[in-house]
């Protein structure tokens, strides 16, 4: 199947790797000629804009960073809707708010696009290794034409609802991850204060009720210092950003979001913005004055 691929970066470019193992010709566009060259060396036709790849392929996926890049790509001039054909199917894969969803899919409608919005969860490890968790919004028969493509990238692929669903989704999810990462900061700065070393609090409580996904995965990396990014503190800004948005616009009570926001504004003003949201641990070791790990 051909497939169209915008945006290349972090989680996309290890997605279109996994599409083209599978057997799949891409055609992909990214604004970074860099990005470009990486994935036309592992096979993939590349394309001069959006709109030059939506005249070839019958469905479109993009990843781009928020709400306003994916309008221009899509509504944009030289964009998607400039060049696609009708039954035309778009899968914007990025995290966005769930409104401004809806306003892309009015748009696709209106030129016979069909789309889904299907964000994703599990960073950059999981776009590896192709067990992303992907979360979708849509009609549930162009759901089912794109599930095999989406079992290409992600261990599951669940459709929530209507257009707009997926990102709704993925905000709950972004909300959870964050007040998890800080509540496993608060909990094992208290231990390492009080004299108990965290490498045996963790050891102790993993796998009790305590124990999660997040703190497996964030607490080795804090342990080790290591805040390469799988999931950048400046993307989760901008994901609880659309969270607080979206709850102001639908009536919904968010105080923990909005305490974690300001965290994260925090570690953005303190230049720890490119580094891993589990760097959520140096806001507390700030206003403590001391490290969780020596």
């Amino acid at each position: 199947m051909r497939i169209g691929f915008i945006g290349l970066g972090i989680m996309g470019k290890p997605m279109v790797e996994n599409l083209l193992k599978a057997g799949h010709e891409i055609v992909a566009f990214d604004i970074l000629q860099k990005n470009v060259d990486k994935v036309a060396a592992m096979g993939a036709t590349t394309a001069t804009s959006p709109k030059a790849v939506a005249e070839q392929c019958n469905i479109i996926i993009t990843m781009l960073p928020n709400s306003p890049h994916v309008k221009e790509v899509v509504m944009g001039e030289a964009g998607i809707l400039q060049g696609a054909n009708e039954g035309t199917i778009l899968v914007d894969m990025s995290s966005i708010a769930p409104l401004v969803s809806q306003e892309i899919e009015k748009a696709c409608r209106k030129k016979g696009v069909k789309m889904l919005d299907a964000p994703v969860s599990g960073g950059e490890p999981k776009a590896i290794d192709g067990s992303l968790s992907i979360m979708v919004g849509g009609e549930k028969e162009v759901f089912n034409q794109v599930y095999e493509v989406f079992m290409v990238m992600g261990a599951s692929a669940v459709h929530c609802g209507d257009v707009g669903a997926g990102n709704t989704t993925k905000l709950a999810n972004q909300v959870i991850v964050a007040l998890n990462i800080a509540a496993v900061s608060e909990a094992f700065l208290l231990a390492t204060k009080a004299g108990v070393d965290p490498k045996r609090v963790f050891e102790a409580i993993k796998g009790g009720l305590a124990g999660s996904t997040v703190m497996n995965t964030k607490i080795p990396m804090i342990l080790e210092r290591n805040f390469k990014p799988g999931f950048k503190v400046d993307l989760h800004i901008k994901d609880i950003g659309n969270a607080l948005e979206t709850g102001h616009k639908v009536g919904a009570a968010l105080p923990l979001t909005a305490t974690v926001m300001e965290m994260l504004q925090v570690l953005h003003a303190d230049g720890w913005g490119e580094e891993d949201h589990s760097a959520i641990v140096k806001y507390y070791e700030k206003i403590v004055g001391d490290l969780l790990v020596k």
